[in-house]
């Protein structure tokens, strides 16, 4: 589990210069520009753009046909057994029966990649919508682990927004991402450095409190490239000397969150009741951890229409922990953790999966999907939450989570019936992220 503040460590000597924001977030992130080459040449576009990365449109990957596999449909639960999808620039062309798709296939002949799929289930790309990606290798690990599309709980530079550059130019470099850039908390640490306009903010004292900073930092991560924006309510409850049940931000705070975010939306960090609260009534989209929500807080969620990312792993695999005070929690929290997931299920609140993975640590998605069917949800509602529900969430419901005709051509293979059991998300044959097959185990 991520056991990060949120805090960068000392930032390296360059600097991030105003212009080339994937350049610099790359060097923050310890990539150097041979690095980052070296790691992007194989792709596609990088091939088609040389020397010259602006000299050209890039060239999407070549066509790919997937065939013989159960196609499951998350939204209706459907499945086409012996299904045929057809993935050409970078979306789906055809999807369905042999019969359904067999002009599709005759018109890629010799040019399509054709995978084989018998036996096995194929599905939509899968959504974390919260990880915090903080390099290529992060990326890379979260592709591994079946997200091919994901929200960020942010960064510490600005290396989200940079990420969510790479699908256009370098398929299957990273997910799709919805970045979140810097976390909108009091103390910042050296995240000012991520930008100039942030160095009026080093001189507060108490850290950012009040309504206009708060506003005007949020308006930066904005004109940053951030597409949504993450804030808290409580502290961290996988630090020990942090009290998670500690207010940051009340009501009002993140209020100024809220207003100033406008359509970009709120994804916000609760634990306590008066926490998770204050933020559903200001008005965030989604409320991630939410341990301690009460009935009276859910039944405000279903009504407004919030989303809740419970964390599962997370928030479970602290009774692991080998600090005594983390495993304390882990104990406590994993039953009330689980009973709010099934009691806001059950309530009409929309439960969306999210790992909360930091770095190259990743939780893979399929592992949050088991923990959300073993605190109540269905095999299909928690297929839903890595599917149509998050895709939603994040405002891409045309493009992902399911595989229909003009869909992102993300898809993932796995070796198990996932309408019969959530753990057969866990079970990942193969993953194909904006068309390029990223993993691949037969």
């Amino acid at each position: 589990m991520c056991l990060h503040d949120h805090t960068p460590a000392a930032l390296p000597a360059s600097a991030v210069p105003r212009r080339g924001v994937l350049a610099g977030a790359a060097a923050l992130a310890g990539i150097s520009v041979a690095s980052l080459a070296a790691q992007l040449g194989s792709a596609p576009a990088a091939k088609a753009a040389g020397n010259a990365p602006h000299s050209g449109r890039p060239v999407p990957p070549p066509p790919m046909i997937i065939e013989g596999g159960t196609i499951v449909d998350p939204k209706t639960g459907n499945a086409v057994e012996d299904g045929v999808l057809v993935l050409e620039e970078g979306r789906v062309s055809a999807v369905g029966s042999r019969d359904e798709t067999r002009r599709a296939v005759a018109a890629l002949a010799g040019r399509a990649r054709m995978v084989d799929a018998s036996g096995r289930w194929v599905l939509p790309g899968l959504i974390d919508v919260h990880v915090h990606a903080n390099a290529l290798s992060d990326a890379a690990a979260i592709l591994q682990g079946g997200a091919t599309s994901v929200r960020s709980g942010s960064s510490s530079f600005y290396q989200d927004v940079a990420l969510a550059a790479l699908p256009e130019w370098a398929a299957g470099a990273s997910p799709r991402m919805s970045p979140a850039g810097l976390f909108i908390s009091p103390e910042l640490g050296d995240s000012l450095l991520a930008d100039p306009d942030l160095a009026p903010l080093a001189s507060l004292q108490g850290g950012v409190t009040e309504h206009t900073d708060l506003a005007y930092l949020t308006r930066v991560n904005l004109k940053r490239g951030a597409q949504v924006i993450k804030t808290r309510a409580n502290p961290r409850a996988g630090l020990a000397e942090q009290d998670p049940r500690e207010l940051v931000y009340g009501y009002d705070q993140l209020s100024a969150v809220v207003k100033a975010a406008g359509k970009a939306g709120v994804l916000c960090h609760a634990y306590s009741a008066e926490g998770i609260d204050g933020a559903v009534r200001a008005g965030v989209r989604s409320i991630e951890h939410g341990v301690f929500v009460t009935e009276e807080t859910i039944s405000r969620m279903a009504s407004r229409g919030t989303y809740f990312t419970p964390t599962m792993d997370a928030i479970t695999s602290m009774a692991g922990s080998s600090d005594p005070v983390l495993a304390a929690r882990g104990r406590e929290y994993t039953p009330i953790i689980k009973a709010a997931v099934r009691a806001a299920h059950e309530a009409g609140v929309t439960v969306v999966a999210g790992t909360d993975s930091f770095g190259s640590d990743v939780t893979p998605i399929g592992t949050e999907a088991r923990l959300l069917a073993e605190a109540g949800l269905s095999p299909l509602d928690a297929l839903r939450a890595a599917t149509v529900n998050a895709a939603a969430l994040l405002g891409w419901s045309r493009d992902a989570g399911r595989l229909v005709r003009g869909s992102y051509a993300d898809a993932v293979i796995v070796n198990a019936d996932p309408l019969k059991s959530a753990s057969a998300l866990e079970q990942i044959g193969a993953v194909v992220a904006q068309g390029v097959l990223v993993r691949n185990n037969p």
